[in-house]
């Protein structure tokens, strides 16, 4: 990557404005902020949140006087998004930076503390003189995009009232909630009272992937987390996530990224 091709700042002034104009622009806002105006419209209630910003809107984040940080603005160019750890991702491939909306993922006070350790990271590995701090640093987005793949249009689910996206969003809180003991669609389209094969229709429809995938994505993520933040052995991980044996978890694992639980760890 080029040396500038990412760079991070933290929201200290009273007033952040877009600096970098090629680049794309996520804002990962906490509670001290007042707004964040996006083509001369103001936004409130914008605290625990992130937004991710096309290059052709300008943006400003306006922050709470007397309050020394109120979160971070990460720039990437166009080709840190193209880089295959990332472009992969469901994320990526919904084209999240490309909608008409300015997409917002409101975070839970879990995801928001590891959101901001992950940016705290990404910020002292680019100002480090490490070897290999831009395979670190890709890591390190790579966790980042994949907890805001677990929230993925859940903001335009919810405001929408249609049968079938009142149907992913309730399929989404509930494998957020029991993913961990239960990986089939039929658990939980038991759960919605409706059959699987409906489940999947309105999954397909509204987020255009099977309803699977929102299973796996969870999944991913949660492994991600606990094998680089966690000091428990792989055996335990597999276990605490509900599959049969750790052979069977490192099997899944490789299978949807490309490479072993261990090896993710030890990177």
């Amino acid at each position: 990557m080029k040396p500038d091709s990412i760079t991070i700042a933290q929201i200290i002034h009273e007033t952040t404005e877009k600096e970098r104009a090629e680049d794309f622009a996520v804002c990962w806002i906490k509670d001290e902020v007042d707004a964040i105006e996006i083509d001369h419209v103001q936004y409130k209630n914008v605290s625990n949140s992130i937004y991710f910003i096309n290059p052709k809107h300008q943006w400003k984040v306006l922050k709470k006087d007397n309050i020394s940080s109120c979160g971070y603005i990460l720039y990437l160019a166009p080709e840190v998004l193209n880089q295959p750890s990332l472009s992969h991702l469901h994320i990526n491939q919904v084209r999240i930076f490309n909608g008409g909306e300015i997409p917002l993922f409101k975070l839970s006070p879990g995801i928001e503390k590891r959101t901001q350790a992950i940016l705290e990271m990404i910020d002292e590995l680019l100002g480090s003189h490490l070897n290999h701090k831009d395979d670190a640093i890709l890591s390190l987005l790579n966790t980042f995009f994949v907890y805001c793949d677990g929230q993925c249009n859940i903001k335009s689910i919810a405001s929408n009232n249609s049968s079938k996206t009142n149907v992913v969003y309730n399929f989404k809180s509930l494998v957020n909630k029991h993913v961990s003991k239960h990986h089939e669609v039929a658990h939980y389209a038991d759960l919605l009272h409706i059959s699987p094969k409906y489940l999947n229709e309105c999954v397909k429809e509204v987020l255009n992937v099977e309803s699977k995938s929102i299973i796996i994505e969870q999944l991913l993520m949660r492994s991600r987390h606990a094998l680089k933040f966690s000091s428990k052995t792989i055996k335990e991980i597999s276990f605490e996530l509900g599959f049969t044996s750790p052979d069977y978890f490192s099997y899944f694992f490789k299978s949807h990224t490309g490479t072993t639980p261990s090896a993710l760890r030890n990177n």
